[in-house]
């Protein structure tokens, strides 16, 4: 089915991506009332007529993340109950992603109730942006798509450094998959590095599998939350003779002392997108370097307005 009318409607907490994605697209965003009661609770209400439409509801599932899932249900809901056609929720940051799984007694898979919230305020498909666990998009019985920020950063360091001897770097076993097809595509090396967490932001690093030395290290990974893992990791490979190091994440969580950490570090550069919005104070950290997936998230809703395969958006 091909709908007529495509609207984009934009939570609160991503409002640069979200003129970003609709100036891509030519495109306004809706016309809303969007603020909150006295008490806190939201108060919401489409002012546009959205029957039948093809509605795109923007929101990005970090800082203050409860109180941004709630909101993005109640504009789900009210774009329902307004009779929309089809209701996508665009979501660059997906909060709660890395609770997937039972791994200590008596704990909650929080990412799997999230996508059971999602489905049940009426939304028919969801977009994303590199999900911590790719086993999250089995927890939604509707569509999902899950694109790759991976084009972005690499087009990026393929132009800072063409010619460069580097080594790619995966912070741990998990992300092996996502550092080889970095490393491919730049033509570089691998290292693994053997990283035993004893704690949610708390790790320990054992050793670095992979030849580092004389060469230029990529760190790849999807999150850069407390920034320890990554400042650790810098320093180990300063230690064993890396020339430069520099990091590449999608999402810049960047809680805590991250800031601070990535400022005092060895690290040359921090290579993030804008799937959460940085502090002002964290905008004007030099070593932190922000590219836009505007692009990305425009491409892909254009597909799925028109139909047509996302998957030309994939490494």
């Amino acid at each position: 089915m091909i709908f007529t009318k495509i609207k984009i409607f934009a939570g609160s907490s991503n409002p640069e991506l979200a003129e970003k994605l609709a100036d891509y697209l030519e495109l306004p965003l809706g016309n809303q009332i969007l603020k909150t009661f006295s008490d806190g609770e939201i108060r919401y209400q489409m002012l546009e007529n959205i029957r039948g439409a093809d509605i795109f509801i923007f929101q990005s599932l970090s800082k203050d993340v409860n109180f941004h899932i709630m909101e993005l249900l109640i504009m789900g809901d009210a774009a329902r109950r307004a009779s929309a056609g089809r209701i996508t929720a665009v979501i660059p940051y997906y909060g709660y992603a890395r609770q997937d799984r039972k791994d200590r007694p008596r704990v909650p898979i929080s990412s799997r109730l999230v996508a059971d919230i999602i489905t049940a305020s009426g939304f028919d498909r969801v977009l994303t942006i590199d999900l911590h666990a790719p086993q999250i998009q089995g927890f939604f019985n509707i569509p999902l798509d899950n694109l790759m920020a991976l084009p972005i950063l690499i087009e990026y360091f393929e132009k800072i450094m063409p010619d460069e001897n580097i080594v790619v770097v995966s912070p741990d076993a998990g992300g092996v998959e996502r550092a080889r097809m970095f490393a491919e595509e730049l033509n570089a090396y691998l290292a693994i590095v053997d990283k035993r967490r004893y704690e949610p932001n708390k790790a320990e690093l054992r050793h670095i599998i992979g030849k580092v030395k004389d060469k230029i290290a990529i760190i790849v990974d999807d999150i850069v939350d407390t920034a320890g893992t990554l400042t650790n990791t810098v320093e180990a490979l300063l230690r064993k003779g890396a020339k430069k190091v520099y990091a590449a994440a999608t999402h810049p969580v960047l809680s805590g002392p991250a800031l601070e950490r990535i400022k005092k570090s060895g690290l040359e550069k921090l290579v993030v997108t804008d799937t959460i919005p940085l502090s002002e104070e964290t905008k004007k950290c030099k070593k932190i370097e922000v590219l836009s997936t505007a692009p990305l998230l425009g491409e892909a809703i254009r597909s799925i307005h028109e139909e047509t395969s996302v998957s030309r958006l994939f490494l």
